[in-house]
């Protein structure tokens, strides 16, 4: 299913391997996360990579290296990258941030739009938890944001 044409039967695979990696046991999730990163082309769409890189890419690496999300960060598949990103929100819910500043200090000058919007919301997401990590960010490097850190800038500004 993961491989399937139809993105619907992809979003479904998804979810059951989510659900799977949850409950499963060390060797189950192991199995799971090698199967989501040799299948990346396959979770080809923002709403995929939504629903599953933060539970399965993230929780799988949080103590584990986590040179995996720096490969995808560089790839060539934008999907790839988007994954590395939102990976990151498994590690800002549980108040860890360096990972996701690494990887959107990566990401600042990619070209793609949707990439954008993962940064952004993973800043944002920061900025919810501690401001003052996330402005710290924005002022080293709102000249390289591509307009997306201006605005999150001016933002976090005018709450001051």
């Amino acid at each position: 299913m993961l491989q399937s044409s139809i993105h619907e039967a992809r979003l479904l695979a998804l979810v059951i391997l989510v659900r799977a990696y949850t409950q499963g046991d060390a060797s189950l999730q192991k199995q799971i996360f090698n199967l989501y990163l040799q299948n990346t082309r396959f979770i080809n769409n923002w709403d995929l990579v939504d629903a599953s890189a933060e539970y399965i890419v993230g929780s799988h690496l949080r103590y584990r290296s986590r040179s995996p999300l720096h490969a995808l960060a560089v790839s060539n598949l934008l999907w790839d990258r988007r994954i590395s990103i939102m990976a990151t929100l498994h590690y800002i819910k549980c108040g860890e941030f360096v990972e996701t500043l690494h990887i959107a200090e990566l990401l600042l000058r990619d070209p793609e739009d949707l990439i954008h919007k993962a940064v952004g919301w993973m800043l944002r997401e920061i900025g919810k938890r501690n401001r003052f990590t996330e402005e710290e960010f924005l002022k080293v490097h709102y000249k390289s944001c591509h307009g997306l850190c201006s605005g999150m800038l001016s933002r976090n500004f005018q709450r001051s």
